[in-house]
């Protein structure tokens, strides 16, 4: 499998594993007061905390088709920052407050697996693009023969 491909499937992963956190603390009853309230501890639930949150869960969903269409240098440094920038993320809202049992076990998920990216996206260099140019070219040359 391709970088790209690792890259991307690695994104889906991590995306599908932030929705469903977030399904599961729907699932809590306390905090569904809380959001039904419209206060989640000192935290107001208003448009702008609401669009932040947006934002935040367009990161993973964007890194999925940016991880296939972006060339390799700007694809390396788009998945180091966007993989920092969400392993930051969630490892901040992992020690800002104790974590339920759930929110901890996907917390974990998370953070390893955009740590790999990071991780991933860093060692990513020439000479896999070298070797993917030259699958390819294979590649076009069994087509064609």
């Amino acid at each position: 499998m391709d970088a790209r491909s690792k890259l991307s499937t690695l994104w889906i992963f991590a995306t599908l594993n932030y929705l469903y956190c977030d399904v599961v603390t729907l699932m809590d009853p306390n905090l569904l007061k809380q959001f039904m309230a419209g206060d989640i501890g000192s935290v107001h639930i208003s448009q702008v905390f609401l669009l932040g949150a947006g934002v935040l869960v367009e990161i993973p969903m964007v890194m999925v088709l940016l991880a296939r269409i972006l060339s390799r240098r700007p694809n390396r440094w788009a998945n180091i920052a966007a993989g920092m920038t969400m392993t930051a993320v969630q490892l901040l809202s992992l020690v800002v407050k104790t974590p339920t049992l759930y929110y901890a076990f996907f917390g974990v998920i998370e953070i390893a697996c955009t740590s790999v990216i990071v991780w991933y996206a860093w060692k990513w260099r020439r000479d896999e693009r070298a070797r993917s140019a030259q699958t390819e070219s294979h590649r076009g040359a069994s087509v064609v023969g």
